[in-house]
């Protein structure tokens, strides 16, 4: 009995810790770093990056510095570094204003 009960708590920790959760962040892009492919923004008075997945590489560079921004990332754990799902500028000028996960339009 205790096995069992071992294993479903187990179970539903290990289920728990791989929910990946989809937040936005309506923010300022306060710097790209090309080199490690992560942005800085800003929530709620902090700054913290967030991860660039291959798709976005090739048009991060093409967000505008202090432009704002609607993020929508995927968070996976508090260790872990939101990553970029989609991407909309809202101010400032792009030739990349909207990223679909995909490509720009």
């Amino acid at each position: 009995m205790r096995t069992i009960l071992f294993a479903i708590l187990i179970s539903a920790a290990s289920v728990s810790t791989s929910l990946a959760v989809d937040k936005s962040y309506y923010s300022p892009v306060i710097y790209i770093d090309v080199e490690h492919h992560r942005i800085l923004i800003s929530q709620l008075g902090g700054v913290f990056y967030i991860d660039v997945p291959e798709a976005a590489r090739p048009h991060m560079e093409k967000l505008p510095i202090s432009g704002l921004v609607d993020f929508v990332v995927e968070v996976t754990g508090e260790n872990e570094m939101p990553v970029i799902k989609t991407w909309k500028v809202k101010s400032g000028e792009s030739t990349c204003m909207y990223f679909n996960g995909k490509e720009c339009n």
